[in-house]
Formats: C-alpha cells, structure tokens, sequence
C-alpha cells in the first residue's frame, strides 16, 4: 500500500486540530521534507497556513539570512537575499501580500491584519532578536509557535529570551559593520552584535531541554500535520518557564 498523498483539505484538518483559531498569531518552523507527498507541494502547504489566518490572524515564518551575512559580505538585500532556513520559508517570503522584516541576519516574514506593526522600525534592531523587535512582538501579540517536523533546538525565540534576561556569553561585544537596502533604495548602516559563545558551545542545541518543563504545566499541544509530527507551544509560556530555569541556572542551555 503506497504512502498517503495528502491536500488542502486533509492538512486544514490537521492545522486547525493543533487547536489553531483563525484570529491566532502563529510563527512556524518547518521541514517540507517531513510533511511528506502534497498534492500541490509546498504551495498548497502554505496556502493552508495563510487562508485559515492571514484574515483575522497572522502568520509568520523566519526567513533568517544569518548562514551567508557576515563582515564582508554585509549587505541584506530583503527582497532578494535567500533564507537559510528551509523550502516553505524561502517561498512563503516572496508571496504577494507577505512583509519581510528588515533584519539583516534573524528577520521574519509575516502576513495578516498586523503585519505591518509586527515588521515596524526593525532596521532598527542591533542585536539578533532584539526585545523591542519582531521577536519581542511574539510575546507581546501573544503567538503560537509551532514546530512542524522539526526540533525544538530549532526555537530561535529561546535566542531572544537569553537575550533579554541578559544571559551572559552568548553576544559578541563588538558589532559586525552590516548595512540593509532600505524599501526606497537607500542603504542604511546597521551595525549588530551577532551570536557567540566564547566555549564555542552552540547552546541551541540544548534548546529542547525545555520539553520535559512545559510538558509538566501542560502547556505543549502535540499533533500531525501530513506525515509530521508537530508540538505547539505559546510564546508566553516558553517565557515563563524559560526564565524560572535561567532564574535558578542562568547557563541552563549552555551546560
């Protein structure tokens, strides 16, 4: 018996039984690969993601560039600069309709009735997830953030957490020299500290160690979407239990 081929109807089904709403914020990282065969492959993918939300909700995907960008080659060029971070995110940001926010290394793409405040005065960031940047904005719009197929090491919103309680060893000191190609052409200097640990421990992979945490208070919903298996957590509680662990360990994830 062949696998199952599945279509927009069957993976709807699947979104909306994670317990999505279609007012919900929702952020998504994803492997396509996991999904497995779609009739329509990763449009119809992401067509379920923004008919369902994109109304009365939002959806986002990171379009992060922080693989290629450095000191030298140090221009983000939004419009045309790839994201390193999987098929659907790199096809999801050129969609008509879908914003990229202005971050040279760790920007986000998003679509829905808040879009524009969710990208708004990113540029300005100078650091990777900064608190009052896209990534603050999870917090404060109250998202949902899936992993759909892939690990929760893949949580960059545990980056931004660090970040902002002001965890030690995990910014570089100095700034890389970056610029971004403004909408109206201009270039705009943009100097940013970048990620660093000076034990070169890359502490993302540890980011999962949050699981067993959130399973406890319940606040991790598990389901399917095609062949994947997805967990869903709000970026509320990730923070709240988040800064418990670093409250009692501040090098819970470097360990």
């Amino acid at each position: 018996m062949g696998k199952k081929t599945h279509d927009f109807d069957s993976l709807t089904k699947d979104f909306t039984g994670l317990g999505i709403k279609p007012d919900d914020n929702v952020l998504i990282h994803s492997s396509m690969k996991s999904i497995g065969e779609v009739t329509g492959g990763a449009d119809t993918v992401l067509d379920v993601f923004c008919k369902y939300l994109s109304e009365n909700g939002n959806i986002a995907l990171p379009s992060h560039s922080w693989e290629k960008i450095n000191a030298e080659y140090n221009i983000f060029d939004p419009v045309n600069e790839p994201s390193c971070v999987g098929i659907l995110t790199e096809i999801f940001r050129k969609r008509e309709g879908v914003i990229r926010s202005l971050h040279p290394t760790h920007s986000i793409a998003v679509t829905g009735k808040d879009s524009e405040y969710f990208v708004r005065d990113e540029h300005l960031i100078d650091t990777p997830c900064g608190r009052e940047g896209c990534w603050g904005k999870l917090f404060d719009m109250d998202f949902k953030i899936i992993f759909l197929g892939c690990s929760a090491k893949r949580n960059t919103y545990l980056h931004g957490v660090e970040e902002w309680l002001n965890i030690p060893d995990r910014l570089t000191e100095s700034r890389q020299p970056l610029k971004i190609i403004m909408p109206d052409g201009e270039i705009f200097d943009r100097p940013m500290r970048r990620h660093h640990n000076k034990r070169g421990v890359d502490v993302s992979d540890n980011y999962d160690k949050i699981i067993p945490y959130m399973q406890k208070e319940n606040f991790i919903v598990k389901g399917v979407f095609g062949d994947a298996e997805c967990i869903l957590m709000r970026a509320r509680d990730i923070y709240k239990i988040t800064a418990e662990l670093l409250e009692n360990n501040m090098n819970f994830f470097g360990e």
